[in-house]
């Protein structure tokens, strides 16, 4: 039991205030919380099962380095579709798993390379063991992330829903952003590269945010 109190403390301790908890407050305001939790919970069995068992072996497949730059990137998506909000209401049964996989997905990526992910691997190498260290490690999340996800709750009750979908979207845009910037290749990674992509994003930004107005009004 050692290794999992260890795993379960440790894990909790590492996760208050990392992205993904910030993550899990972000889609509690957009979706139920019992969706984000659920997507939470999936996503962090399959990763830290991985990081356990065989997060060694994948990196060895795929450069870790491209895993983060893919993650980077879905945030800016997430963030804009957040931005963008939501339409066939008519269509709602054909949707209606869509906030669990996005969730599940988006949680899924920014795990890949974070500390709570590196954690886990330190802790199944220190104690040589894959169950404990994997339940306790995803207890942890459970416990930092059901947090984050109630703060999230709270602000979407006491926040008018624009001021709720554009702090999301900015959340999610402002990681990927320092995500891209943290690991894409020096080479790529210049002044003028950096000024045209902030154009462009701020344009798309604009885009979104203008074709989203009015069905956000409206609703």
């Amino acid at each position: 039991m050692t290794a999992f109190f260890a795993s379960l403390f440790l894990v909790t301790l590492a996760e208050m205030g990392d992205k993904t908890q910030l993550l899990a407050m972000a889609f509690a305001v957009r979706y139920p919380w019992p969706t984000v939790l659920a997507g939470v919970f999936a996503a962090t069995v399959v990763n830290h099962l991985l990081a356990v068992e065989a997060g060694n072996y994948l990196t060895g497949i795929v450069p870790l380095q491209y895993i983060q730059v893919a993650a980077a990137a879905s945030f800016i998506f997430f963030g804009l579709w957040t931005l963008r909000g939501d339409e066939l209401a008519g269509e709602a049964d054909a949707v209606r798993g869509s906030p669990f996989w996005t969730v599940a997905i988006a949680f899924f990526f920014a795990e890949m390379g974070d500390k709570t992910q590196l954690a886990t691997l330190a802790l199944a190498a220190q104690y040589q063991t894959v169950v404990p260290v994997w339940l306790g490690t995803t207890a942890g999340m459970m416990v930092a992330d059901g947090i984050g996800i109630g703060v999230g709750v709270v602000m979407g009750r006491r926040i008018p829903e624009r001021v709720v979908k554009w702090g999301a979207a900015l959340i999610f845009i402002a990681f990927g952003v320092a995500g891209l910037y943290r690991y894409l290749p020096s080479g790529l990674v210049t002044p003028a590269a950096g000024a045209v992509g902030l154009v462009l994003l701020a344009l798309a930004i604009f885009v979104v945010g203008r074709l989203s107005g009015g069905r956000l009004s409206g609703s």
